[in-house]
This record gives structure tokens, sequence and C-alpha cells, in this order.
């Protein structure tokens, strides 16, 4: 379905708050490589899915924000509510 904005719409209004998400994300980054003990938060799956997460964003397409919910994600398990 089309949106009734225009695409340079949406992206005026919203620029600002992207650069500033990046740069937090920048941010939280360089303080954890800076931080004893970088080395061993390298080796978190959970860098990983940052990491994935961060090409993801970078990427084509307009299912992003889709393939990064199920980037985090858990696999779904038959029965997870029956006691």
């Amino acid at each position: 379905m089309p949106s009734l904005q225009s695409a340079q719409d949406i992206f005026e209004r919203q620029f600002l708050e992207m650069r500033c998400e990046l740069l937090n994300l920048a941010a939280a980054l360089d303080r954890i490589h800076r931080a004893d003990g970088a080395g061993d938060v390298q080796n978190d799956s959970r860098m990983k899915q940052l990491a994935d997460a961060i090409q993801i964003v970078a990427s084509e397409g307009d299912d992003r924000a889709e393939r990064l919910q199920l980037l985090f994600s858990d696999d779904y398990v038959e029965g997870w509510n029956q006691s």
C-alpha cells in the first residue's frame, strides 16, 4: 500500500532521529571497545547479532525492520505454553 507521504517528507521528518540513533549505537560500541575485558565481549553471540543487524540496516529493501525482528527473535517452539 503506497504511503500518503512522500519519501522526501518522511526522510526530512526522520533524519535527525535516525542520525541520533546511529550515533548512540556507535558511542555504545566505542565504550565497550575501550572498556576492560573488551576482547571477551567480542566473542559474545549478541555482538554477532549486532554485526548482522548493522548489515541488515545497511542493505536494500523495504523489509529491514522485519528482518531485524526475525534476527532478534527466538525460534517458535510448538507447545511452549503447555504445562
